[in-house]
């Protein structure tokens, strides 16, 4: 891997504009089956509703057979097979309100390549990404995409991290096609592995529908919303640590740490850790 060249990609950057509109979180609310209240101009955007805004508009005949748009352009062009959402930090300054015309934009900030737990190469691109609108900036986040290999036939897997054992709350999650097929649409995402199951159990190797990073985190914030409504969250740090499919349930659990911060995660039946999160309150 070129990591030279690959840097090169580094300081690029690109702008888009979006109006926030009130369809995307409503239609959001009835695919989590979640009972909100509809929302109309100056109404805040629930957090990280966000990420429905912004599509990658991009042909068809230009998009990568993975589904994204092909790299080479604003990525770097990583000869890494696989792509995924490894995590990100958030900070919330202002709320963005129904009704907003809304900046993004969006830098290549770093370009990193690591060894994985089991020796294979990773690539890391972190974007961080700005949000503005007439009041000043609204979120800043910093976006970790990972690139890595195809598994070997009869690798091993890689060594797993249990869930902490005690939580202030637990709630049991399944997700099925038909919700990852709609956060799919609602964002945009054509990533082929959370809803063609040909694709991602023969070319990329998975045993099922993988469910989106940023869906999983927006089910630990929906949790802290439920649980802790009174707080104001100031900042959300999260990380994927192992994947989740449409075959399996999983738990989203919330412990209060102190008066101005909760760690929340998601964990597998078996325990093991899939999303390891840590918010902080205003």
């Amino acid at each position: 891997m070129d990591i030279d060249y690959l840097r090169k990609w580094v300081g690029r950057s690109e702008r888009g504009f979006d109006e926030i509109g009130p369809t995307p979180p409503a239609v959001l609310a009835a695919a989590l089956d979640r009972q909100e209240p509809r929302l109309t101009d100056g109404d805040p955007l629930p957090l990280l509703r966000h990420w429905l805004y912004f599509p990658a508009v991009t042909r068809r005949s230009e998009l990568d057979p993975d589904g994204h748009p092909r790299r080479g352009g604003f990525l770097p062009p990583v000869h890494l097979p696989r792509r995924l959402f490894a995590g990100a930090k958030l900070k919330f300054n202002l709320p963005i309100r129904i009704g907003d015309n809304v900046e993004r934009t969006s830098r290549v900030v770093d370009i990193a390549e690591k060894t994985g737990r089991t020796g294979e190469p990773l690539l890391f691109v972190r974007l961080r990404r700005e949000y503005r609108n007439q009041s000043g900036m609204t979120v800043v986040e910093d976006h970790d995409i990972v690139y890595r290999d195809r598994p070997v036939p009869g690798e091993l897997p890689a060594s797993v991290r249990l869930a902490p054992g005690e939580h202030d709350w637990a709630d049991e999650m399944q997700v099925d096609p038909v919700l990852l097929f709609q956060y799919s649409a609602l964002t945009f995402n054509q990533h082929r592995i959370h809803y063609d199951r040909t694709y991602a159990t023969t070319e990329e190797g998975y045993p099922g529908l993988m469910v989106h990073a940023p869906l999983v985190a927006t089910l630990l914030v929906d949790s802290l919303r439920d649980h802790l409504p009174a707080r104001r969250l100031q900042t959300l740090e999260f990380r994927a640590v192992g994947p989740l499919f449409d075959n399996e349930p999983f738990l989203v659990c919330g412990q209060r740490r102190s008066v101005g911060e909760a760690r929340l995660w998601a964990q597998k039946k078996d325990g093991s850790l899939a999303m390891d999160a840590l918010a902080t309150f205003g």
